[in-house]
Protein backbone atom coordinates (compact mmCIF):
# COMPACT_ATOMS: atom_id res chain seq x y z
CA UNK A 1 0.00 0.00 0.00
CA UNK A 2 2.47 2.52 0.87
CA UNK A 3 4.28 1.86 -2.88
CA UNK A 4 0.87 2.64 -4.19
CA UNK A 5 0.85 5.79 -2.47
CA UNK A 6 4.40 6.84 -3.42
CA UNK A 7 2.73 5.90 -7.24
CA UNK A 8 -0.04 7.83 -6.80
CA UNK A 9 1.95 11.14 -5.08
CA UNK A 10 4.30 11.32 -8.40
CA UNK A 11 1.54 11.72 -10.75
CA UNK A 12 0.12 15.26 -9.38
CA UNK A 13 1.79 18.45 -8.19
CA UNK A 14 0.98 19.41 -4.88
CA UNK A 15 -0.65 23.08 -4.90
CA UNK A 16 1.15 25.34 -1.83
CA UNK A 17 -1.22 28.13 -2.08
CA UNK A 18 -4.02 28.22 0.68
CA UNK A 19 -7.76 28.48 0.05
CA UNK A 20 -10.58 30.71 2.35
CA UNK A 21 -12.56 28.41 5.04
CA UNK A 22 -15.74 30.49 3.71
CA UNK A 23 -18.86 30.23 1.32
CA UNK A 24 -17.65 30.00 -1.81
CA UNK A 25 -18.23 33.09 -4.37
CA UNK A 26 -17.45 33.83 -8.00
CA UNK A 27 -15.02 37.17 -6.97
CA UNK A 28 -12.19 36.81 -5.01
CA UNK A 29 -12.73 38.44 -1.54
CA UNK A 30 -9.63 37.74 0.21
CA UNK A 31 -6.03 38.39 -0.23
CA UNK A 32 -3.66 35.45 0.92
CA UNK A 33 -3.11 37.38 3.94
CA UNK A 34 -6.87 37.35 5.45
CA UNK A 35 -7.34 33.55 5.10
CA UNK A 36 -7.63 31.71 7.66
CA UNK A 37 -4.37 29.08 8.40
CA UNK A 38 -2.96 30.29 5.20
CA UNK A 39 0.87 30.81 6.57
CA UNK A 40 2.85 27.99 7.84
CA UNK A 41 3.19 29.78 11.12
CA UNK A 42 5.20 30.48 12.85
CA UNK A 43 6.82 31.50 8.99
CA UNK A 44 5.32 34.43 6.66
CA UNK A 45 3.03 33.11 3.72
CA UNK A 46 5.02 32.26 0.86
CA UNK A 47 3.26 32.35 -2.87
CA UNK A 48 5.98 32.95 -5.02
CA UNK A 49 3.87 32.18 -8.34
CA UNK A 50 0.96 33.97 -7.05
CA UNK A 51 -1.47 31.18 -7.49
CA UNK A 52 -3.90 32.77 -5.16
CA UNK A 53 -3.96 35.72 -6.43
CA UNK A 54 -5.63 33.66 -9.92
CA UNK A 55 -9.28 32.59 -10.33
CA UNK A 56 -11.95 32.92 -7.66
CA UNK A 57 -12.74 31.55 -4.28
CA UNK A 58 -13.57 28.29 -5.60
CA UNK A 59 -10.32 28.10 -7.26
CA UNK A 60 -8.33 28.77 -3.72
CA UNK A 61 -10.63 26.21 -1.80
CA UNK A 62 -10.15 23.53 -4.75
CA UNK A 63 -5.84 24.45 -3.82
CA UNK A 64 -6.50 23.92 -0.14
CA UNK A 65 -8.36 20.92 -0.64
CA UNK A 66 -5.49 19.62 -3.17
CA UNK A 67 -3.27 20.73 -0.93
CA UNK A 68 -4.44 18.76 2.12
CA UNK A 69 -4.65 15.64 -0.28
CA UNK A 70 -1.85 15.65 -1.49
CA UNK A 71 0.37 16.67 1.95
CA UNK A 72 -1.34 13.22 3.74
CA UNK A 73 -0.59 11.03 0.78
CA UNK A 74 2.69 12.42 1.20
CA UNK A 75 3.18 11.67 4.98
CA UNK A 76 1.92 8.03 4.45
CA UNK A 77 4.27 7.62 1.99
CA UNK A 78 6.95 9.30 4.03
CA UNK A 79 6.37 7.10 6.88
CA UNK A 80 6.04 4.08 4.17
CA UNK A 81 9.23 4.62 2.58
CA UNK A 82 11.33 4.73 5.90
CA UNK A 83 9.67 1.79 6.74
CA UNK A 84 10.59 -0.37 3.32
CA UNK A 85 13.74 1.36 3.91
CA UNK A 86 15.13 0.05 7.28
CA UNK A 87 13.81 -3.59 6.42
CA UNK A 88 9.82 -3.97 7.94
CA UNK A 89 7.43 -5.21 6.60
CA UNK A 90 4.05 -7.59 6.96
CA UNK A 91 4.57 -11.10 7.19
CA UNK A 92 3.49 -13.41 4.74
CA UNK A 93 2.25 -13.48 1.43
CA UNK A 94 1.35 -10.80 -0.94
CA UNK A 95 0.32 -12.94 -3.33
CA UNK A 96 1.05 -16.67 -4.29
CA UNK A 97 4.42 -16.06 -5.50
CA UNK A 98 5.53 -13.04 -3.91
CA UNK A 99 6.12 -12.43 -0.30
CA UNK A 100 6.40 -9.11 1.88
CA UNK A 101 9.58 -10.13 2.84
CA UNK A 102 11.20 -10.47 -0.88
CA UNK A 103 9.33 -6.43 -1.63
CA UNK A 104 10.81 -5.64 1.60
CA UNK A 105 14.64 -6.78 0.27
CA UNK A 106 13.71 -4.27 -2.59
CA UNK A 107 13.27 -0.38 -2.80
CA UNK A 108 9.70 1.20 -3.06
CA UNK A 109 9.84 2.01 -6.30
CA UNK A 110 10.86 -1.39 -7.38
CA UNK A 111 8.38 -2.82 -4.94
CA UNK A 112 5.72 -0.89 -6.63
CA UNK A 113 6.98 -2.49 -10.07
CA UNK A 114 6.57 -6.16 -8.23
CA UNK A 115 3.32 -5.63 -7.23
CA UNK A 116 0.80 -8.39 -9.68
CA UNK A 117 -1.21 -6.60 -12.05
CA UNK A 118 -4.21 -7.66 -9.64
CA UNK A 119 -3.27 -5.98 -6.78
CA UNK A 120 -2.49 -2.65 -8.32
CA UNK A 121 -5.81 -2.52 -9.25
CA UNK A 122 -7.65 -3.39 -6.08
CA UNK A 123 -5.04 -0.73 -4.98
CA UNK A 124 -5.80 1.90 -7.11
CA UNK A 125 -9.14 1.35 -6.53
CA UNK A 126 -9.59 1.91 -3.01
CA UNK A 127 -7.90 4.73 -4.08
CA UNK A 128 -10.25 5.96 -6.14
CA UNK A 129 -13.35 4.92 -3.67
CA UNK A 130 -11.91 7.32 -0.77
CA UNK A 131 -11.38 10.27 -3.40
CA UNK A 132 -14.98 9.43 -4.33
CA UNK A 133 -16.02 9.58 -0.62
CA UNK A 134 -13.62 13.07 -0.06
CA UNK A 135 -14.96 15.38 -2.94
CA UNK A 136 -18.56 15.49 -1.40
CA UNK A 137 -20.88 13.78 -2.96
CA UNK A 138 -22.37 13.12 0.25
CA UNK A 139 -23.35 16.69 0.34
CA UNK A 140 -22.08 20.41 -0.93
CA UNK A 141 -18.64 20.02 -2.09
CA UNK A 142 -16.17 22.01 -0.89
CA UNK A 143 -15.49 24.21 -3.38
CA UNK A 144 -20.00 25.63 -2.79
CA UNK A 145 -18.90 26.05 0.85
CA UNK A 146 -18.97 22.31 2.54
CA UNK A 147 -16.51 20.99 4.40
CA UNK A 148 -13.00 20.20 3.30
CA UNK A 149 -11.77 16.78 2.49
CA UNK A 150 -11.38 14.94 5.78
CA UNK A 151 -9.59 11.26 6.36
CA UNK A 152 -11.34 8.29 5.10
CA UNK A 153 -9.44 5.38 6.21
CA UNK A 154 -10.26 5.31 8.99
CA UNK A 155 -12.55 8.35 9.53
CA UNK A 156 -11.93 10.08 12.69
CA UNK A 157 -14.43 12.37 15.09
CA UNK A 158 -13.58 15.58 15.59
CA UNK A 159 -16.99 16.99 17.47
CA UNK A 160 -15.32 17.07 20.89
CA UNK A 161 -12.36 19.53 20.02
CA UNK A 162 -12.11 23.00 20.71
CA UNK A 163 -11.87 25.60 17.91
CA UNK A 164 -8.75 26.53 19.46
CA UNK A 165 -7.43 23.00 19.55
CA UNK A 166 -8.65 22.53 15.82
CA UNK A 167 -7.28 25.40 14.24
CA UNK A 168 -3.36 24.42 15.73
CA UNK A 169 -3.98 20.86 14.56
CA UNK A 170 -4.95 22.04 10.71
CA UNK A 171 -2.12 24.66 11.40
CA UNK A 172 -0.08 21.29 11.81
CA UNK A 173 -1.63 19.01 8.97
CA UNK A 174 -0.50 21.60 6.46
CA UNK A 175 2.75 22.25 7.56
CA UNK A 176 3.61 18.51 8.21
CA UNK A 177 2.08 17.46 5.20
CA UNK A 178 4.01 20.27 3.32
CA UNK A 179 7.48 18.57 4.74
CA UNK A 180 6.23 15.44 3.95
CA UNK A 181 5.67 16.95 -0.01
CA UNK A 182 9.74 17.79 0.37
CA UNK A 183 10.72 14.70 1.71
CA UNK A 184 9.34 11.97 -0.19
CA UNK A 185 9.86 13.85 -3.21
CA UNK A 186 13.43 14.25 -2.22
CA UNK A 187 13.61 10.41 -1.92
CA UNK A 188 12.37 9.18 -5.04
CA UNK A 189 14.80 12.15 -6.90
CA UNK A 190 18.00 10.35 -4.64
CA UNK A 191 16.48 7.24 -6.03
CA UNK A 192 16.19 7.98 -9.39
CA UNK A 193 19.52 10.45 -9.52
CA UNK A 194 22.20 8.97 -7.15
CA UNK A 195 23.69 12.40 -5.80
CA UNK A 196 20.77 14.91 -6.08
CA UNK A 197 20.55 14.83 -2.13
CA UNK A 198 23.21 15.08 -0.76
CA UNK A 199 21.42 14.25 2.66
CA UNK A 200 20.61 10.64 1.54
CA UNK A 201 24.01 10.35 -1.20
CA UNK A 202 25.68 6.63 0.17
CA UNK A 203 22.60 5.21 1.47
CA UNK A 204 21.95 2.21 0.66
CA UNK A 205 17.76 2.34 1.53
CA UNK A 206 17.41 4.92 -1.24
CA UNK A 207 19.60 3.53 -4.18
Amino acid sequence: MKTAIIASLVAGAAAFAPAANKPASTQLSASLSELDGGSSLPLPNFDPLKLADQGSDETLRWYRAAELKHGRCAMVATVGYLTNAAGYHFPGQLSSDISFESLAAMSPPEAWAAVPIAGKAQILVTIFAAELISEGYQGTHYMKGGEYPTMVFPAIDFSGVSTETMERKRTSELNNGRLAQIAILSFISEHYIPGSVPALANNPGWH
